[in-house]
């Protein structure tokens, strides 16, 4: 079996999140207003936003660090067509214990439990924005994307989700931002996903696949796929849908 028989990994994903093309495009100006010389990105999957800040940043240098060698491979390739390769390195490890700081901009897109080690949720998002404040430069820049309940989640729902799903796993919005200033952050921007960012990204994770399993029905792993794509579908559109939020915060370093 080569990869050829395999379906095609998230191709219709620009960003491994819900993240559109005009928040991203907000962000990423008011990051690079700041002028940042170095930028670190946790769980950087292919470090799309990486790569935009690092163009609009000239001079800016940016390292990514992700356990997925395909994701690293494809963020390479795209810094080689944009002409940014001389000025990214994409890093094969784990950000547990990361030393590769401190940096202007630090970003952690929902990557936090990479820097949370054996912390247990919600607490490993503590255990994340301690970790952030000791990678990030002074006068420096954090963006944390990070997961939150819009409201308490029911029974059924909670049931409809991952496996151990708690309604204890995650802090309200305004506990989040509560904890980030408790580490030693001051928030300078708020913001969330909206629905529409949302249901961006779930169809587009499983494009691919689907249209793969609807040609490939007789595939040696085509009934495993299809539990894998029908169990994750039940589990956004009965379980987490509006009810997880996924926020955005530019986080400034108090001195």
């Amino acid at each position: 079996m080569t990869d050829t028989d395999l379906p095609p990994r998230l191709t219709r994903l620009t960003f491994h999140g819900p993240l559109s093309e005009a928040r991203a495009a907000r962000i990423v100006e008011r990051l690079a207003r700041t002028g940042p010389a170095t930028v670190l990105d946790i769980g950087c999957g292919w470090g799309e936003l990486l790569l935009r800040v690092l163009d609009a940043a000239p001079g800016a240098t940016g390292i990514g660090i992700d356990i997925r060698g395909d994701d690293l491979a494809r963020g390479r390739d795209n810094a080689k067509a944009r002409g940014l390769a001389n000025r990214v390195e994409f890093v094969e490890e784990s950000a547990t214990a990361a030393t590769r700081g401190p940096a202007d901009l630090v970003l952690c897109l929902g990557a936090s439990h990479a820097l949370s080690g054996d912390a247990e949720p919600p607490h490993h998002t503590v255990a994340a924005l301690h970790a952030l404040r000791r990678l990030v430069s002074p006068g420096g820049r954090v963006v944390l994307g990070e997961g939150f309940w819009q409201r308490t989640p029911t029974t059924a729902e909670l049931a409809a989700m991952w496996p151990d799903a708690s309604a204890g796993e995650h802090l309200y919005l305004d506990q989040l931002v509560q904890v980030a200033v408790d580490a030693g952050f001051r928030p300078v921007w708020t913001e969330t996903a909206d629905m529409g960012e949302w249901e961006e990204f779930e169809s587009g994770y499983q494009a691919d696949t689907e249209e793969w399993l609807a040609t490939h029905g007789d595939h040696p792993l085509a009934a495993e796929t299809r539990e894998r794509l029908d169990g994750h579908r039940s589990a956004w559109l009965s379980g987490y849908r509006g009810v997880l939020g996924l926020a955005y915060l530019t986080l400034v370093p108090v001195e």
